[in-house]
């Protein structure tokens, strides 16, 4: 969902807006702005859909305005620029920089994003694209997307949390330092090689983009940064505005924060994107099937940095281990909770980011990267629509490109739970339907291929079958116990709620012995007598149109287009020539191919009349 600064104004005066046709942008209708984002608020309660993209300040952000306007996003909504445009995405392990004295290797980091977008820009010219439009588009404007993930892990190693000043300085930070970095190197290249082509029509909002960039880093409260970092943050980007006002940029763009996802696990980072832990334990549903336990790493680290001794942490982290849940572990000082706060509350724990936390860290990080963030605001299970409101508001008002929210549980399934333990799966048993003691009943005498039976049907109160009995052969004989055990799960089938339909679906057509000729006008042909009982069902109980849907017709269906009653006037058909026909062949074998006795002697060989098979000869 797509919304301007004029349309979240109207939101916040509860006061209406225009919607405008596509095609010739007149006025469509009038709406209150404040129900249609209450609107969507209980939507993405419900289903965690949909985000919310401002369009406003997209594209004042824009680095190249003059090339067009930037409409949409990527699924992910972190790559956002021109249409049929295209951007290679890479990111850095955040917690590798860091030392197992605390400090973080900034010249390291820089030279990582130096090779980095070097590599991103040389696979432009070395990729295939799926249109002719999106490839001239990328190597026009040359967009990468450098990001990082681990960022929750490397704040707990530090042992900040997550959702406090000092974290979210940090980020703002490493984020202006990866950035500014990367336009640096952009401007490099540009002088050894060229700029984008679409630079020199976009020098000037392109430069200016540059410099929102500088000035938040100036604006910024930084203190709890170290003071190398933070100063070859802001030199980096002396020098990247200096070259690329002299030279321009090899690239409109340089960094986004995606989401890395399942990338995150090979490059082996315990949080993804710029997101903290979703809880300290988490177990992933496999796509084969089974969980598969993921401990954060990052725990043991952190309560090092915090003081804890070797033997406290073990005894800490073994608690975790056993109860999912860092809360009540022991030795652990009540201030320090905050460092391992997670997404969602974990399996018999209180404590979680409040989705302000998640907001902050974005707002923290949006300025200092060209494209946007992609990232889920996490909230509990028992948040109301009304918040999810108010979610929308903040994250307009602080300055964000997107954001979207996951309420827990709101989906019917997700690839990450702090549980193993399974819901208890609701049991929804069958509850059998008695027909009374009392019943009407159906008797159907039937004969198929010379061989007479009867079938009676009990019926309910309101006329539907309820049970059947089979009657065939002679009591005691085995096609009569087959006939009645039949019977007897077909009417427990019934009792149970199973329709008649479906039934009539598995059991029409089934071919054995005996089949052949009946004295049903209706049904003259029967495969099988379970064929012809259950066309018989469907025919005395089911509509026409049930019938035909299942395939089941009759032979007055022959005669009908269906849209009118015709009364059937059967032929009279001369058999005689056909059973001396087959009398003739009656040792034929049955078929190998298929059971049918249906064999005719073909040449020297027979021929299955139902399914064709030359008997091993042809």
């Amino acid at each position: 969902m797509r919304v301007s600064d004029d349309f979240m104004q109207a939101v916040v005066n509860d006061e209406t807006y225009k919607t405008r046709k596509v095609t010739d942008g007149e006025v469509c209708e009038s709406l209150r702005a404040r129900e249609v984002l209450e609107l969507a608020a209980r939507c993405a309660h419900t289903c965690g859909d949909p985000g919310i993209q401002f369009d406003t300040t997209i594209n004042e952000w824009h680095t190249c305005p003059n090339s067009g306007r930037i409409n949409a996003s990527n699924p992910c909504s972190e790559y956002m620029h021109l249409d049929n445009s295209a951007c290679n995405l890479a990111s850095i392990n955040l917690l590798k920089f860091l030392g197992h004295d605390g400090a973080f290797a900034v010249e390291d980091f820089l030279h990582v994003v130096d090779v980095l977008i070097t590599a991103q820009d040389i696979l432009i010219d070395n990729s295939r694209y799926p249109t002719s439009k999106i490839e001239k588009c990328a190597r026009d404007y040359r967009q990468v997307g450098l990001g990082y993930a681990n960022l929750g892990a490397l704040l707990m190693s530090l042992g900040l949390p997550y959702d406090s000043p000092e974290g979210r300085q940090w980020a703002s930070a490493v984020s202006a330092l990866m950035t500014g970095q990367a336009y640096l190197t952009s401007a490099q290249l540009a002088m050894s090689l060229e700029p984008f082509r679409g630079h020199k029509r976009n020098r000037v909002p392109m430069l200016k983009v540059v410099d929102k960039h500088i000035l938040a880093l100036e604006e910024r409260e930084l203190s709890a940064v170290p003071a190398h970092l933070l100063d070859l943050a802001k030199q980096v980007w002396t020098e990247a505005i200096a070259k690329g006002a002299k030279s321009g940029f090899r690239n409109s763009q340089v960094s986004v924060i995606a989401p890395t996802g399942t990338i995150a696990f090979m490059m082996d980072c315990d949080t993804t994107g710029i997101e903290p832990d979703l809880a300290l334990v988490k177990y992933k549903k496999l796509a084969g099937g089974g969980m598969l336990k993921i401990v954060n790493g990052s725990v043991p680290r952190g309560l090092k940095t915090l003081g804890y001794s070797h033997d406290e942490i073990e005894r800490i982290c073994a608690y975790i281990d056993q109860h999912d849940n860092i809360e009540g572990a022991p030795h652990l000082k009540q201030e320090h909770l905050a460092v391992f706060d997670c997404a969602f509350k974990p399996r018999g724990g209180q404590r979680s980011i409040h989705y302000s936390g998640h907001l902050n860290m974005m707002a923290a990080v949006q300025p200092f990267v060209s494209g946007a963030i992609s990232k889920t605001v996490n909230i509990p299970n028992e948040t109301a629509a009304e918040e999810i409101f108010n979610i929308y508001v903040q994250a307009w008002r602080q300055g964000l490109k997107a954001v979207a929210l996951y309420r827990d549980g709101s989906k019917r399934t997700q690839p990450l739970t702090t549980s193993e333990r399974t819901q208890d799966k609701s049991q929804f048993l069958p509850k059998r339907r008695r027909l009374p003691d009392e019943r009407q009943a159906v008797t159907h005498k039937f004969s198929v291929s010379g061989l007479e039976g009867y079938l009676t049907v009990g019926l309910y109160e309101d006329g539907t079958p309820g049970e059947i009995f089979l009657l065939v052969a002679k009591e005691g004989s085995t096609l009569s116990g087959i006939m009645d055990a039949f019977a007897t799960a077909v009417s427990i089938a019934l009792q149970h709620g199973v329709p008649l339909a479906t039934l009539v679906r598995k059991f029409t057509y089934m071919r054995f012995e005996p089949s052949g000729f009946t004295t049903n006008k209706e049904i003259p042909l029967a495969q099988s007598i379970v064929d012809y009982v259950f066309r018989w069902l469907a025919v005395r109980f089911l509509s026409a149109a049930e019938r035909i849907e299942l395939g089941v017709r009759v032979a007055a269906d022959q005669n009908s287009n269906g849209n009118s009653e015709l009364e059937y006037a059967p032929q009279q058909l001369d058999l005689s020539g056909l059973a001396a026909t087959f009398l003739n062949q009656a040792d034929a074998p049955p078929c190998i191919r298929c059971g049918s006795s249906l064999m005719v002697r073909q040449a020297g060989c027979y021929y299955c009349l139902n399914c064709g098979s030359q008997g091993g000869c042809g």
